[in-house]
């Protein structure tokens, strides 16, 4: 590695550094202002992350769904587009996953859980179809349509799973007839269920395996392949791409695709690996917590991994920063915004710490995380 790769390196690693330590002080001010105590605050968070084995595991529980969906939005950043849709995108990809995981029974394990993991990936991809299909044909903004989309996903699963009502409504497809009054599926099949790497009280699976080699495949999908080479230059400057040749509505699309399809394999393999059945209340933040991992990462596939890792440690330590000091957990999410926001917005950074704007930004080129057109 030459000394000018280096150089490199450091400058895309010096601005999130500097936003995660920022956004770290200004948590600590913010406790200080409301009279708790930072140093006990931050021990706590640092034990309940990394104090023990049960710490680790959490850690990593928490982070293997980050980095299917922090790679989903980074995906979509590499061709100018913005998803905001990881969020319904991975509710749909555990939907499909549990309906391929409870029904089947008898078949293998080899052959059950791929197929609900593929089923996953295909519900994903077809949910990021309908936005890269509207925008190409209608001209409909990405950010508006993913919105929208967040709570149709959410409206069609709670149906999936209605346990049905007084006034005879009907009980949802994929509802659990032994849950009562609770909206629930059944526990998908042990044949569909990805298999510990450490059992209980750990609960690590599979899982996370499975995400740091996609994060890998999609690493050399962008940078080594003509496919990628597209994204980027679409990225870049669509007109200039669609000059040069290139089919940019085909790769707007299959972006999308994959984009859903990765956030849609985040809800597959957290059904399938740790909930073992569906419920609306386990879908949690993890597809807009994306955003940050992506921003972080400043869309780098591999650093993905890294921003995922902090940010599962974050919110792996939170109820024992709580328990310990007495802080408020919500704290954890002031700090994850504060770090969005240093890393969206880096001429906040530059400025507060004197950093000289490096001469490709200065000129106007598009920013590392593939903002401009």
């Amino acid at each position: 590695m030459t000394v000018l790769s280096l150089r490199r390196i450091g400058q895309m690693l010096l601005i999130p550094i500097l936003a995660v330590l920022t956004a770290l002080v200004a948590g600590a001010i913010i406790m200080l202002i409301f009279g708790d105590d930072p140093l006990s605050a931050y021990r706590g968070l640092l034990t309940g992350a990394f104090g023990s084995g049960r710490a680790w595991a959490t850690t990593i529980r928490k982070m293997t769904p980050l980095i299917f969906t922090g790679r989903s939005v980074a995906a979509a950043f590499k061709a100018g587009l913005f998803n905001i849709g990881a969020s319904g995108q991975f509710i749909i990809g555990t939907v499909c996953s549990v309906a391929v995981g409870v029904n089947f029974e008898g078949l293998p394990i080899f052959i059950h859980m791929p197929l609900a993991l593929l089923a996953g990936i295909a519900g994903g991809m077809a949910w990021g179809f309908i936005p890269g299909a509207l925008k190409v044909f209608t001209g409909a903004h990405e950010v508006i349509v993913t919105i929208m989309l967040n709570y149709v996903a959410s409206l069609f699963a709670g149906w999936t799973v209605y346990a049905g009502g007084t006034e005879g409504q009907s009980p949802g497809p994929l509802w659990d007839r032994t849950a009562g009054a609770i909206s629930e599926t059944p526990d998908v099949f042990l044949s569909a269920r990805i298999p510990w790497i450490f059992a209980e009280p750990y609960r690590v699976h599979w899982g996370i395996v499975i995400a740091i080699g996609v994060a890998i495949f999609i690493w050399w999908l962008i940078f080594r392949t003509t496919l990628g080479f597209e994204t980027r230059t679409v990225g870049q400057n669509s007109k200039a791409a669609r000059y040069a040749g290139i089919r940019v509505n085909w790769v707007i699309i299959l972006t999308m695709m994959i984009a859903g399809g990765l956030a849609g394999l985040a809800g597959a393999v957290e059904t399938l690996g740790l909930n073992h059945k569906f419920a609306p209340e386990f879908t949690g933040g993890v597809g807009f917590d994306g955003i940050t991992v992506a921003l972080l990462a400043q869309t780098n596939p591999l650093g993905v991994l890294l921003s995922a890792f902090l940010l599962g440690a974050l919110d792996a330590g939170a109820a024992r920063m709580q328990f310990d000091s007495g802080v408020a957990a919500d704290i954890i999410q002031v700090i994850q915004a504060l770090v969005l926001a240093f890393v969206a917005a880096p001429q906040i950074i530059r400025q507060f710490y004197r950093i000289r704007t490096p001469a490709a930004e200065a000129e106007g080129t598009v920013f590392s995380t593939g903002w401009g057109r």
